[in-house]
């Protein structure tokens, strides 16, 4: 059997699969993440591993002398600072946090000859900006500190006691040269970083150590287990469900919102509105991040007064519309496409007689909308799809995603079921262990159901013109 670990922000989920890839086992543990200081995200790892090894056994429930190989995934952009020892020096900085405003203005104003390798947007929460926070802020620990892993790779530490990384997480440091696949050399000199504390880069596949005795008495796994480099939990997600060719294209919905897609190549460009990033093997994949998703929903209730029930049965009420309005979803600011950290929400167009179920209506149009935006803007730097996997926890209500499909005009398979990062964490453990030896071995499931096909939409491009004009009006105010 193979073990799938992904270390995700609020929880790590643990996933046990046989040699034909089912799944026989699957357990997750909870843990905080604290803010100690309003925009500050940290989690102790001590955390990550007390639940890792709850998960672990629970998962395995006494199978665990069957487990032939790990993979790792987990979320990303965040940094663990170790000392001589291999210990955290403090809590880990994840990518929700947002301290780092002074250091993303030096980044900024380095010449884009340097900056241009890096083929990602500066944005707050990126572990090499949290880096240099904690240079300016915490001198005393940075100068104690001997090695920055991303939270997998800490974990892996953790179960192996060696040092390492792979080309997923390593894009997403604001550290790395994407094209070439390397360190950003230039960039770490301009900045004054010492390369020495960044981890080797290795493949996601290969066996990046082995679990120490101690390591696996914990665990309850046989001690010397191969486990996989592993990969950020975006390209594991693209492998676990199979989308591993160009133009593979996943749409997942939770409380923020991506769009990934397999691209033939990159071509790098300075302070993007999306991500470029790595995946398993010689792969790529650009990226918009949203970050207004399902906390939009919560958010549009409470200031509406209305019950779930009321927002679903007025959200798709298509026979009461709704009313003109236009509705801005950016109540956290936004990343793709506007990276705009001002961006605000905004109903606008609101007549005398516009009801609150049209209100309502506006705030799932207003989503749908944005994610059309960032679609729209992807396929003006050439990625293309003729459909799109459709998953994450916000996105199982069958009026949802017609409305989705009708916003895209891109037919939306829903694939809740076909795999997610923990399975591709396990493929990656039976690739390590030398079950598959490649990524054409996997039985990647097929897709579990039929697409929903978009339909027509008088006057979405109206809706879609006002939606932009409402924005680009109010940015100037």
């Amino acid at each position: 059997m193979y073990l799938g670990i992904d270390l995700g922000t609020g929880s790590v989920k643990a996933l046990l699969i046989d040699d034909d890839g089912r799944a026989v086992g699957e357990a997750s543990r909870a843990y905080p993440v604290s803010s100690p200081v309003p925009g500050y995200a940290e989690t102790a790892p001590a955390d990550w591993w007390a639940q890792t090894v709850g998960a672990v056994r629970a998962c395995c429930e006494g199978r665990g002398g069957a487990v032939r190989g790990v993979g790792l995934s987990g979320q990303a952009h965040g940094l663990v600072v170790i000392g001589v020892e291999a210990k955290p020096l403090r809590p880990a900085i994840l990518w929700a946090d947002q301290r780092a405003t002074a250091e993303m203005e030096a980044v900024l104003a380095l010449p884009e000859a340097i900056r241009l390798p890096l083929a990602n947007p500066v944005v707050s929460g990126m572990a090499g900006l949290s880096l240099l926070w904690l240079r300016r802020n915490e001198p005393a620990t940075y100068a104690a500190t001997r090695r920055i892993l991303s939270p997998k790779d800490w974990l892996r530490l953790m179960m192996t006691g060696e040092v390492a990384t792979e080309p997923a997480d390593a894009s997403m440091t604001l550290l790395y040269d994407v094209g070439t696949g390397r360190w950003a050399g230039d960039f770490l000199s301009a900045l004054s970083i010492d390369p020495a504390i960044l981890a080797p880069v290795v493949e996601s596949h290969s066996v990046a150590g082995r679990l120490s005795a101690a390591a696996a008495a914990e665990l309850g796994l046989p001690a010397g287990t191969p486990v996989a480099a592993g990969l950020s939990d975006t390209a594991s997600c693209l492998f676990g469900m199979g989308q591993t060719k160009p133009g593979s294209t996943i749409l997942q919905v939770g409380s923020g919102i991506q769009i990934m897609s397999v691209a033939e190549g990159i071509e790098p460009q300075v302070q993007p509105f999306y991500n470029s990033y790595r995946g398993i093997g010689r792969s790529l994949y650009s990226m918009a991040a949203l970050q207004n998703g399902g906390t939009v929903f919560e958010w549009a209730r409470m200031v509406l007064g209305a019950s779930w029930p009321e927002m679903y049965r007025a959200g798709f009420d298509e026979s009461e519309g709704n009313g003109g309005a236009v509705f801005l979803p950016y109540v956290t600011g936004e990343r793709a496409p506007l990276l705009d950290p001002n961006a605000s929400a905004a109903w606008a167009y609101l007549r005398l007689g516009c009801t609150r179920s049209q209100l309502i209506r506006s705030v799932f149009e207003g989503v749908a909308l944005a994610v059309r935006d960032s679609w729209d803007a992807l396929r003006g730097i050439g990625l293309s799809a003729d459909r799109m996997l459709l998953t994450g926890g916000g996105s199982t209500d069958p009026r949802w995603q017609q409305m989705l499909a009708d916003i895209l005009q891109v037919p939306l398979v829903p694939a809740h079921e076909l795999g997610n990062a923990t399975i591709g964490a396990a493929y990656l453990g039976g690739m390590a262990a030398g079950h598959w030896r490649g990524v054409e071995d996997i039985p990647f499931p097929q897709d579990p159901a039929a697409p929903v096909e978009p339909r027509p939409f008088d006057g979405l491009d109206v809706l879609l013109s006002r939606f932009r004009a409402t924005y680009r009006g109010l940015r100037h105010i």
